[in-house]
């Protein structure tokens, strides 16, 4: 009687499991991706200067090419008296955003500025035209984390405002920056020269979550 209690048991189970009745998991490699994207991982401190390099340059290179194009349309516009109001990349849309998403703050400082507020003592290291030479990282703080790098002036654009007196900037408006700079040292440049530094400065916070960003794993749908 045992046996056959058992037995029913058994044929009722096995009834109960038919292939065509089991509902399988659809989608399991992207939902194992977003799991492991969403287990708390320890970010070293080597990881964070990687996260600050990475971060730095993205800055700096949003200004560079915001200010290109903001530049390039005033200059066409109204000539330098038109652009000069907007040579502050720090201040633009894009670049303000993107600074703002990463908790920091994008600055620039040269041996000889335009506006005495950003004059600094820089070595020639500092100013090496190449870029990822002279990148500068560091944690001065526990809590903060530093960028720099080269800014370069790798465009005739950069020269109107920048270049040689009588050559690449008329007289004209040689005499317009001097009325708005009255101690303005920012001329004479060639292109391929380092006018000054990017300066970026960025908390904890802000790195971590841009290591986390760019690591995370994205899933791939095969079709």
């Amino acid at each position: 009687m045992r046996f056959c209690f058992r037995a029913v048991l058994a044929l009722v189970l096995l009834s109960a499991c038919r292939p065509d009745q089991i509902e399988h998991l659809r989608d399991t490699k992207r939902i194992a991706v977003e799991a492991e994207n969403w287990q708390v991982k320890r970010i070293t401190p080597q990881q964070l200067l990687r996260a600050t390099q990475w971060a730095g340059d993205s800055l700096t290179r949003t200004a560079e090419r915001e200010l290109r194009q903001v530049l390039a349309q005033k200059l066409q516009e109204g000539g330098v008296a038109a652009a000069l109001p907007y040579c502050r990349p720090a201040a633009l849309p894009l670049t303000d955003s993107l600074a703002r998403a990463l908790q920091g703050s994008l600055s620039w400082a040269s041996p000889r500025p335009r506006n005495p507020a950003h004059r600094a003592a820089l070595t020639p290291a500092d100013l090496s035209p190449t870029d990822t030479a002279a990148r500068r990282v560091a944690r001065p703080q526990p809590e903060e984390f530093s960028y720099q790098r080269p800014v370069v002036l790798t465009d005739q654009l950069c020269l109107r405002c920048h270049g040689q007196v009588g050559k690449d900037l008329s007289a004209a408006d040689y005499a317009l920056i001097r009325r708005q700079y009255p101690q303005d040292q920012a001329t004479g440049y060639q292109l391929g020269q380092a006018a000054g530094v990017w300066r970026v400065r960025l908390p904890r916070a802000g790195v971590a979550g841009f290591w986390t960003m760019k690591t995370r794993k994205v899933f791939k749908r095969r079709f």
